[in-house]
């Protein structure tokens, strides 16, 4: 009995051996398997600062500029209004169908441009731009001669105000052309790129036109 009792002794202690084994191993996989919750809230806090940081950097980069950008977008934005107000004049004159089409698609294009360029000059710091302010630009009418355009009708009408958008619009891509050399703010670059683009296309339209 008393040699029994020792066998039975020692196979219960070598189980219970086991057993406390198995158990630690078991922690540690369980560890390696699902992190803890402070590593969790680690990963989910650096997840968060991602993010950021890809908007910030979004905003930094619409923050650079230097003063060839505070230029092209305070003086394109009246040389753009101008424009606008030529465009507005074709209602009623009596102009052809493919120039009031033209007058229209030169007001859809500018106003979002003048647009960006409040909000930028805006996050730059800088004073908002006038329609008014007086400015010697290229391609920019003289009062004189808008008020001239004003007083024709028809085929002349169309004429005169072809013959002006064409040299206002080569100013603004002598302006454009400016910007895209000097300037260092991302979308004001994209912007001069898609009015020089553009405006070249209408010159070729309004000379056929002419």
């Amino acid at each position: 009995m008393t040699t029994n009792r020792i066998r039975i002794a020692t196979v219960l202690s070598t189980v219970a051996a086991g057993a406390t084994l198995l158990a630690a191993c078991g922690t540690d996989a369980s560890s390696d398997a699902a992190p803890s919750s402070s590593a969790q809230a680690g990963a989910a806090a650096h997840a968060g600062h991602g993010g950021g940081s890809a908007a910030s950097s979004s905003v930094a980069a619409n923050a650079t500029f230097n003063d060839s950008d505070v230029e092209f977008a305070t003086m394109m934005y009246p040389h753009h209004a101008q424009a606008v107000e030529m465009a507005k004049m074709v209602e009623g004159k009596g102009a052809r169908p493919e120039v009031v089409t033209l007058a229209a698609e030169i007001q859809q294009a500018q106003q979002p441009e003048m647009d960006a360029f409040t909000r930028l000059l805006a996050q730059w710091g800088k004073p908002a731009p006038s329609a008014s302010m007086e400015h010697t630009m290229d391609g920019m009418m003289t009062a004189d001669q808008m008020q001239k355009l004003g007083t024709l009708r028809g085929a002349d009408f169309d004429r005169e105000w072809l013959t002006m958008m064409i040299a206002h619009h080569k100013g603004a891509i002598t302006m454009a052309d400016a910007e895209i050399a000097k300037g260092v703010n991302p979308e004001n670059r994209k912007i001069a790129e898609a009015i020089k683009a553009g405006q070249q296309a209408e010159i070729v339209r309004m000379e056929k036109l002419l």
